[in-house]
């Protein structure tokens, strides 16, 4: 009884959230039309959205080097080096 009750309660709620497709054949056809345009149409919306994230970030970067020193856009090491010699060879002094 109780697993009954159990099975008919899990169909039902499959059922409530299952998708259905319509009988007649082009109300069919249409709502595969529509789910393609939609499918395209955020296609196009996400390839313009990241192409203006990347020109916007370019020109960040290209707008806040403006001014600035070249000397000081480019990063620069110093330091003291000596050189070490080879093994199986005399220091030179």
């Amino acid at each position: 009884m109780l697993r009954n009750v159990k099975t008919r309660l899990t169909l039902g709620l499959a059922a409530l959230f299952a998708p259905r497709k319509p009988r007649h054949t082009l109300l069919r056809v249409a709502f595969g039309l529509l789910g393609v345009a939609l499918l395209l149409v955020l296609l196009v919306i996400g390839v313009f959205v990241g192409a203006a994230m990347l020109i916007g970030g370019l020109l960040l970067r290209l707008l806040g080097q403006r001014g600035k020193p070249v000397a000081t856009r480019k990063r620069v090491v110093d330091g003291e080096y000596r050189v070490v010699p080879k093994t199986n060879q005399p220091l030179l002094r």
